[in-house]
């Protein structure tokens, strides 16, 4: 998530509300920034605390395994998968790009997704890539040192293990958008496939592309 970010949008993405029903909450004086009470349009900064009062919600969780070629996030009139999920007011945290695949959660509750998407090594991701040309053993100290990338400059560093010649498992921190796409690609491998196996002990197993199965997560 990238700060500041207007409050219907904050609310929208931490699985809270859509933008329509983020407004009315607002309106109905149920949204406090830092303890005050919200105004719409307002702007969340990163360190600013946001509650809602006045709410009774029965919070679900769920693993998916986001097959590859459906986007996480909604298309201009074109439905899927995450679109029905929606509806039901789950909302996936975080992304996996079109051509990825490989495990998703879905929630209701922004505490949840606030802690998901953090840089806690207790939720790390993990990935499985393959490439086309064979892995330098380099890569692995390249990645743990912190990558210099064109796009995100000085990278946090990021765990790295070879499989194979031509696989790769990643365990990143950090979550920038198609950021291993950006680190394999400075480093002229070509991905041909890349899934997520594991959200911090949350793992993938033996779920299926298009498979969903509850999650028992207690505070």
């Amino acid at each position: 998530m990238e700060y500041p970010i207007r409050i219907n949008k904050y609310l929208r993405d931490m699985g809270l509300a859509s933008r329509r029903e983020a407004d009315k909450l607002v309106e109905d004086g149920l949204v406090f920034i830092n303890g005050k009470c919200a105004k719409n349009g307002e702007l969340i900064k990163e360190k600013d605390s946001v509650e809602l009062k006045g709410i009774n919600k029965k919070y679900q969780y769920f693993a998916y395994y986001k097959p590859r070629g459906i986007p996480t996030q909604d298309l201009p009139g074109k439905k899927s998968v995450i679109t029905e999920w929606k509806m039901k007011g789950l909302y996936p945290i975080g992304r996996l790009d079109k051509d990825s695949e490989g495990l998703l959660l879905l929630t209701n509750d922004g505490r949840f997704a606030r802690e998901v998407l953090s840089q806690d090594s207790k939720y790390e991701k993990e990935y499985v890539a393959v490439v086309k040309e064979p892995l330098r053993p380099g890569i692995v100290q390249i990645f743990q040192k912190g990558m210099e990338t064109k796009d995100f400059g000085k990278l946090l560093p990021a765990k790295a293990q070879i499989l194979t010649k031509t696989r790769l498992r990643i365990i990143l921190n950090e979550g920038k958008k198609h950021q291993i796409r950006v680190m394999l690609n400075d480093l002229s491998y070509t991905i041909t496939s890349l899934r997520r196996v594991r959200i911090g002990r949350i793992e993938i197993g033996t779920m299926k592309p298009g498979e969903t199965r509850p999650l028992d997560i207690k505070y």
